[in-house]
């Protein structure tokens, strides 16, 4: 869930250019990730899952509490 929102962060909300950017950092974040896991503690492998949430949440937290340019209602 992370890709899409940064794509977008990058490219703005054109389509053409968010979509291809987001599979590619999706593709990147996954393999960086795996890479992690399998490299930080190296005998024990750590799940994905584990990296992926400690790279997301600070970056939802981001999204969740930066400053609205409109209101939601």
């Amino acid at each position: 869930l992370i890709a899409p929102h940064a794509a977008r962060l990058l490219v703005g909300n054109d389509h053409r250019y968010a979509l291809p950017l987001s599979a590619l950092l999706g593709a990147v974040l996954l393999i960086l990730s795996d890479t992690l896991a399998r490299t930080l503690f190296s005998p024990v492998e750590l799940s994905v899952g584990i990296i992926t949430s400690l790279l997301g949440a600070p970056f939802f937290l981001f999204l969740l509490f930066r400053k609205r340019r409109t209101p939601v209602l």
